[in-house]
């Protein structure tokens, strides 16, 4: 049974430490397997959250497309009125399977990987570990191929810790997973 913390206010994350093992496998090869498939071809990312949803995650301004190229396309959503400021980008990307930052052309031995479940998907935390942390992605594996990329990124440095980046990461691909399936 895992339990909330509540790392931001208003804001309840899971208990990182109360984790199963079951929910958190030791090796990132150890995948669980995908219950279905949902695609994101011609998907907008920027209407995988609702208006609650994104009251809810404090952001408060217009979700927007991403003019920076990605793979995918890639909605950022702000949070910026009072600090700590961060972002979120939900990138959809129609042409990489999980497996390719697992054991793939996108390994990279310096980032780390944690699998997950997120809505009944197979799932990965990676983010680079250090003193600092920079960011946490929650890759989301919605069909063969296909990979929800959902990343949490502060503005203001040195405020959270890397289990609240990616506990933050987790929540926002869990509502977007779950918004996506409901389309």
């Amino acid at each position: 049974m895992t339990g909330c913390s509540a790392n931001e206010p208003g804001i309840a994350t899971p208990d990182r430490a109360g984790m199963t093992a079951a929910s958190r496998q030791a090796e990132a090869g150890q995948l669980p397997p995908r219950t279905e498939e949902v695609r994101v071809d011609g998907v907008d990312p920027c209407t995988l959250l609702t208006e609650p949803q994104l009251d809810e995650l404090k952001v408060n301004s217009k979700p927007r497309l991403d003019a920076e190229p990605r793979e995918g396309p890639t909605c950022a959503f702000d949070v910026d009125l009072t600090e700590p400021y961060y972002s979120y980008a939900v990138e959809l990307i129609a042409t990489a399977d999980l497996e390719a930052w697992v054991t793939g052309d996108r390994f990279k031995s310096s980032m780390t990987r944690e699998p997950l479940d997120v809505g009944g998907f197979p799932a990965i935390d990676h983010y680079r570990a250090g003193e600092a942390p920079a960011d946490c992605e929650t890759l989301v594996a919605l069909a063969p191929g296909q990979t929800m990329r959902v990343q949490m990124y502060p503005l203001t440095q040195k405020v959270f810790d890397q289990g609240q980046l990616c506990d933050m990461s987790e929540r926002v691909a869990t509502l977007a997973v779950a918004n996506l399936q409901a389309k």
